[in-house]
């Protein structure tokens, strides 16, 4: 066991997952350096053909998350705040969550979209500290995760990233820099167990 912070939780996940599968790879505004840290370093180990920076549109990073979905990848999709992912509402609702339903269960939209949410210590404002993730709960063909420890930070995004429907992360700001036991040997947390 390793007592480690969430965040490095979360980045010891992605490690994992990407080192395992070339599929996955990360997108979002700022992934390779700045950001909340989750990603810092992997950039130098993957590439910036696998932690690719994207211009500042929500819609953009969401739908070509989508795209690269239906093709076969395992895309991570950063929302640097959770407040703006209501600007690719249309790419999460009608096209990510509705997929496979639309094609009778011959598509699957194998993505994650990581997004923190809430304030942070030094207060964010208005518009960069909500908690939106009860706005997704009816949405039929999601998966919501909203983990409360480094130790089902790390096994629920491994889950995630391996999961062939798509999954909004929740990343509570306050927990990033929180410590807990997290074993150095593989695990997943299965999804949708309380």
């Amino acid at each position: 066991m390793s007592n480690i912070a969430y965040i490095e939780a979360l980045k010891a996940a992605l490690r994992e997952e990407m080192r395992k599968d070339e599929n996955v790879f990360i997108m979002g505004e700022d992934v390779t350096r700045y950001g909340f840290g989750v990603n810092r370093g992997l950039v130098d180990e993957f590439g910036s053909d696998r932690v690719r920076n994207t211009p500042i549109s929500e819609a953009a990073i969401i739908g070509s998350a989508v795209g690269a979905a239906l093709r076969g990848m395992r895309p991570v999709a950063e929302i640097m705040f959770v407040d703006f992912i209501m600007i690719g509402m249309d790419q999460i609702v009608n096209q990510a969550a509705k997929m496979s339903y639309l094609s009778n269960g011959e598509l699957s939209v194998p993505m994650v979209i990581r997004t923190p949410e809430g304030t942070e210590w030094f207060g964010g404002g208005a518009q960069h500290s909500q908690t939106l993730h009860s706005m997704f709960m009816n949405i039929p063909g999601l998966k919501l995760v909203i983990p409360s420890d480094p130790y089902d930070a790390k096994g629920l995004l491994k889950s995630s990233i391996r999961d062939n429907n798509p999954v909004i992360f929740f990343e509570h700001k306050q927990l990033y820099t929180q410590k807990g036991e997290v074993p150095k040997e593989e695990y997943t947390i299965p999804l949708g167990k309380a």
